[in-house]
């Protein structure tokens, strides 16, 4: 499956992305300030090859709430195209999936070569969106691929409707963080997603904010 996504460096992402030697993308940047006063997170950066090469680890949240509304779905089809679009540049990928009471490594990092559908079988029978879990997981996957590979530049990328207390801290091995929100108009809309973006300083984007037209 061929997908028009392109890694994108977003807002919240300047503290880190913004080290020194990056490139300020003004035009992009000046679009996100429109008529407000120029805040950090309104900065944009040229986007440059790491020179240690590039981890997106995916995680995905397999819980009750993301089994209804066909949301799960949506999520393995973005997850196919941001894996073949990893496969495609050569860069690394790896998945974690979390649901119930549990958080499983599905796929640790490597250049993917082919997709399994068995990646992505729902874990945990459905049931709670344990995200700090999995967040913690995904976590210790990405500080082992720091010590691997210092120079790597290293994303990481949370599918979730957000529907969960708590409070995890942002990993402090990511380089870059995209919050995927799946929440829909449910009755009782929670925003945790937004919230957690923002906290952390980093991107939040909705599924079709990922699709860009060829």
């Amino acid at each position: 499956m061929r997908s028009g996504f392109r890694w994108r460096q977003g807002a919240g992402d300047a503290s880190r992305g913004g080290s020194a030697g990056a490139r300020i993308a003004w035009p992009r940047t000046l679009a996100a300030k429109r008529n407000q006063r120029l805040d950090v997170d309104h900065l944009r950066f040229v986007h440059e090859a790491a020179r240690g090469g590039v981890l997106h680890c995916f995680l995905l949240d397999c819980s009750g709430s993301m089994l209804s509304g066909q949301r799960l779905a949506l999520a393995k089809g973005l997850l196919v195209a941001l894996f073949d679009q990893a496969r495609g540049e050569r860069s690394e990928a790896a998945l974690v999936c979390f649901g119930g009471q549990r958080a499983d490594v599905r796929f640790r990092p490597a250049v993917p070569r082919w997709w399994n559908e068995r990646w992505l079988s729902p874990i945990g029978g459905g049931g709670g969106t344990p995200l700090t879990l999995g967040i913690e997981t995904a976590a210790t996957v990405l500080e082992h691929a720091a010590r691997r590979k210092p120079g790597q530049q290293r994303w990481l990328w949370i599918l979730t409707d957000g529907r969960s207390s708590g409070a995890p801290a942002r990993p402090v091995a990511a380089d870059h963080v995209v919050f995927v929100d799946f929440e829909r108009d449910e009755t009782v809309r929670l925003g945790r997603c937004a919230q957690l973006a923002q906290a952390w300083g980093v991107e939040y984007v909705r599924p079709d904010g990922l699709i860009a037209a060829r």
